[in-house]
């Protein structure tokens, strides 16, 4: 029987030719990514108790995104610890307050097919959507993995999620990811290795992908896959990778997976999440005329390059409904930067849209921009827990940035499609 692209990636990393699911097997890490929040001053500590170094800087990544900008002093001690330290332990792989981990690692060039990666971020397997192995970690198994190199795990059986047909204009991989939350649950993943696959999914560009792979975590998989294509390599050309081997990585065309689900993008419709689980979805309609009071774009699955343009796409010619509040925090200075020379942020900014940094922000519960008790909030995040956002009385709803798009223009969950000039085309889905 053949191996899966997930039994492959974990072959290769703990230097076998195959393995089998259940199995226990230590794996050789290839590259390990940390945020100010779990990162530096968490590990740091250990290190020092331990008398311990890195066992190679070049392959430790540090983003700091949680609490940038830094607006206190508990604020600007934790991200200080993090530069200091970078410098002290000879990370040369750091960046520093330019946008949240997960999008940054990719756009600069850190993902790539076939390698084996951790994350101190529970939305680590974001790294999936090119084709490589990766999944988050707490702090302690971040020490192990900074002196050691290596990571034991129980090999997982692989879940197939198929996707047939098109999507349709006014729906994006957001509303793809709240229907299977729905249809599986937020333990469908049962901390397997979900692997995303089929004709939609291959139609979906780079950014698109890591949204499906980025919320992995919310089905409650260890990881998201996508295998490695032209669009995987031709996003990498531009993010400076050179090379690509995406024949390599690539599941047998005769390997099982442990569960195979079919879906079909030719019957959805744009979905929206009620508090407090992404599982709590349907269809937009399907929850009736529901008042906001502000609306999120946000977040490393919901503020991307391609998730402003969608916004944009909804906005463009017109206000946020009186009363409302449009808050936009792009996912990264890179993003923001294109964004606004293609004109896209000035169709957010004409629209209302207060701007915010590049940084977790509201999504996490961080700094200034948490939602006070009562508040309504329709957002692109990938979670809305109880409290998560603010105060444990705040409602988050969920929606793709079309569905937060139109909330704000209307002042209620609305269905983007009656916003939408069907004769505009699709928006740009090309990151």
């Amino acid at each position: 029987m053949g191996q899966t692209l997930t039994e492959k990636l974990i072959a290769r990393a703990c230097g076998r030719d195959a393995v089998t699911p259940g199995e226990l097997v230590t794996c050789k890490v290839d590259l390990a990514m940390m945020h100010d929040s779990g990162g530096p001053r968490r590990v740091k500590p250990m290190l020092e108790r331990l008398g311990a170094r890195i066992w190679d800087p070049d392959r430790v990544v540090v983003i700091t995104d949680h609490y940038v900008p830094a607006t206190d002093d508990d604020s600007r001690e934790i991200v200080a610890t993090a530069r200091d330290w970078v410098k002290t332990a000879g990370v040369r792989h750091f960046h520093d307050s330019i946008g949240i981990c997960h999008v940054v690692l990719a756009e600069q060039g850190h993902l790539r097919p076939g390698i084996f990666a951790v994350g101190g971020d529970s939305h680590s397997p974001t790294g999936g959507a090119f084709g490589c192995y990766m999944f988050g970690i707490g702090a302690t198994e971040m020490l192990g993995v900074l002196v050691t190199g290596e990571i034991w795990l129980r090999v997982p059986q692989t879940i197939r999620l198929e996707w047939t047909g098109h999507l349709a204009h006014g729906l994006s991989a957001k509303d793809m990811m709240l229907a299977m939350c729905a249809r599986l649950g937020m333990d469908g993943g049962r901390y397997q290795s979900i692997e995303y696959a089929g004709p939609t999914v291959r139609a979906l560009g780079m950014q698109e992908r890591m949204t499906l792979s980025n919320m992995a975590a919310e089905l409650g998989a260890q990881a998201g896959i996508v295998e490695a294509d032209q669009t995987t390599r031709a996003f990498l050309a531009a993010a400076g990778v050179a090379s690509v081997d995406i024949e390599s990585w690539q599941g047998d065309a005769d390997a099982v997976p442990a569960e195979l689900h079919r879906f079909d993008a030719n019957a959805l419709a744009p979905q929206a999440a009620a508090p407090h689980s992404p599982a709590n979805s349907a269809a937009v309609t399907d929850h009736g005329v529901v008042p906001m009071h502000v609306a999120y774009i946000g977040a490393c699955t919901g503020a991307k390059l391609v998730d402003l343009r969608m916004a944009a796409e909804v906005l463009r010619g017109r206000r946020v409904a009186a009363g409302m509040r449009l808050l936009v925090g792009p996912a990264t200075a890179q993003d923001e930067a294109q964004a606004r020379t293609e004109g896209t942020l000035g169709a957010l900014l004409q629209a209302g849209a207060e701007l915010l940094p590049n940084a977790c922000g509201a999504c996490a519960g961080y700094g200034a921009w948490r939602f006070e008790a009562g508040t309504r909030v329709i957002a692109s995040t990938a979670r809305n827990f109880k409290g998560r956002m603010g105060s444990s009385s705040a409602e988050i709803w969920l929606g793709s940035p079309y569905t937060v798009a139109a909330a704000a223009v209307t002042g209620h969950l609305t269905d983007p499609r009656l916003l939408l000039d069907r004769a505009s085309g699709i928006v740009d889905r090309g990151n």
